[in-house]
């Protein structure tokens, strides 16, 4: 950071710390007063004897002792990581620190010998007026500001474009208008293995830079990246079943170009590298799963993706930045539609056909709806990469982790006439995944629920958006057994890959 930046950063803590400071100090003021008020029902006397007494205690004792409020603040985060919290979070967060300073004062001002006692009236008004203000100031300067904040476009990192490999795809073509509506500057690389479709209504936005190129292709590659402030790397062969119908394609597009793109973005100076990873690393697990948690990949696809995830953390810098994101089951709508996921492919077949068949039913699944695991991506781009640097976050919510049969009493309620068909096979994999980490650090929750995502699959149905869902261009491993695997034209790339494809 530069010194005018340190400056301006330490003026601003300041500002805020003086803001409590002055909270705290009104609201003792307060509840004394309220307490004189009291006074004024007895003798000359005892008013002056108890003027005085509440005079000494806030001189003597509640002064000196109300340091310890910005001080706690402080040392609870309340002026630095709670900034990146969601609203609700960061006025949870200060309402809840407040009400822990308050008592850790009134407890130090109780033990102190020789010590005036507060009465008991003022300190309940004293901790409610401080519990309520804290987070009120801030609930109103976020009010007053909310509205000229909203319309100042988000500073891309360092000023230049924001990389999007793989902007055409299910999550992609959400990330890349998102980022154009939050003002980014946006460049796409995508080789358009399913076609142009997802992205076409922005590809004449001013902000949106399109390069079709293969993320083999070394030349591809660094002409992407070159200016940009940070990279968000999407691209894959998604999916166990489209892994598995071309092994060295996978390996090529999962893993080997990966590690390439972290060898360019470092060359090139980039910051900021966003890796969608998945939470199928976990394999099966009877445990809920949290980051720490061992890896135990059980398919091709897995496998690529904890091997990615091993080559960013290796080659994580000072300059460089990766921030991995293992993402839930996915399901919903995207202007790339797919029903080669589970939700989605159920929910089509209690349309259509009226039956559904649940493999293993009592098997647990996190879930996470498309919208939501692009805006996980974006508050990770515009949160401090001192946050969010170096860091794995599972990418959900624990309220969406769900048995298949309670998915299937959802899809239930929603088309009652549908006949489900429960069938055991040797396929064992559950797992349930906690999220806490990616709440706690950035305040990020779903906004999405399953029956979200059911109710907005019907709609498309009855609109006539989507008709025949069992089209291959829905489903990638369709898609890919048609039309066969996306062919690596260049040499040079394809001596890379080979060479990148073998693990470190």
């Amino acid at each position: 950071m530069k010194p005018a930046g340190r400056v301006s950063s330490v003026l601003r803590i300041a500002l805020r710390v003086i803001a409590d400071f002055l909270i705290v100090q009104t609201a003792m003021l307060a509840a004394l007063m309220i307490v004189a008020l009291q006074y004024q029902a007895g003798s000359d006397q005892s008013v002056r004897i108890g003027l005085a007494e509440l005079r000494h205690y806030y001189l003597t004792l509640f002064l000196p002792l109300s340091i310890l409020f910005p001080c706690f603040y402080a040392i609870s985060g309340l002026y630095t990581t709670s900034r990146t919290y969601s609203k609700a979070l960061a006025l949870r967060r200060a309402g809840s620190s407040a009400g822990i300073a308050a008592l850790g004062m009134l407890s130090a001002s109780f033990l102190l010998p020789h010590s005036e006692t507060l009465p008991r009236i003022a300190a309940l008004i004293f901790s409610g007026l401080v519990i309520v203000g804290t987070p009120g100031i801030r609930w109103l300067k976020h009010t007053l500001f909310e509205h000229e904040k909203a319309e100042r476009p988000a500073a891309a990192p360092r000023g230049q474009v924001v990389l999007v490999v793989g902007g055409a795809g299910y999550i992609g073509s959400i990330v890349v208008r998102t980022l154009l509506k939050r003002g980014f500057q946006v460049r796409v690389l995508d080789s358009l293995v399913y076609g142009a479709s997802a992205i076409e209504e922005v590809l004449d936005h001013p902000r949106l830079e399109f390069i079709r190129g293969d993320c083999r292709n070394i030349q591809d590659v660094v002409g992407a990246i070159r200016g940009a402030g940070a990279v968000i790397h999407l691209a894959a062969i998604v999916g166990d079943p489209a892994c598995d119908q071309d092994h060295q394609t996978a390996q090529e597009i999962n893993y080997a170009a990966t590690r390439m793109m972290i060898e360019i973005a470092k060359g090139e100076g980039v910051q900021r590298f966003i890796f969608a990873s998945s939470c199928s690393v976990y394999g099966a697990s009877e445990q809920i799963m949290d980051e720490n948690s061992q890896v135990q990949p059980i398919s091709l696809y897995a496998d690529t993706k904890v091997d990615s995830e091993q080559a960013l953390l290796a080659a994580a810098a000072p300059g460089f930045h990766p921030t991995i994101l293992r993402f839930a089951t996915i399901f919903g709508l995207s202007p790339r539609p797919r029903f080669d996921l589970v939700v989605n492919l159920l929910t089509a077949k209690a349309i259509k056909d009226k039956v559904i068949t649940i493999y293993n039913g009592e098997q647990w699944r996190p879930f996470l709806h498309v919208a939501d695991a692009a805006a996980s991506i974006v508050q990770v781009l515009e949160a401090p990469v001192a946050l969010v640097g170096r860091q794995i976050y599972n990418v959900g919510d624990s309220r969406l982790n769900y048995r298949l049969t309670d998915m299937a009493e959802k899809l239930v309620k929603v088309f009652p006439h549908t006949r489900v068909e429960h069938i055991e096979n040797s396929d064992r994999r559950s797992y349930r995944v906690s999220f806490q980490k990616i709440k706690g650090h950035l305040g990020f929750s779903c906004s999405k629920s399953l029956e979200d995502g059911i109710q907005e699959i019907k709609a498309a149905f009855e609109s006539g958006q989507i008709s025949d869902y069992s089209a291959a261009l829905y489903s990638n491993v369709k898609y890919l057994k048609l039309h066969g695997s996306p062919v690596q034209n260049n040499k040079l790339g394809s001596l890379v890959m080979a060479a990148l494809a073998q693990k470190a």
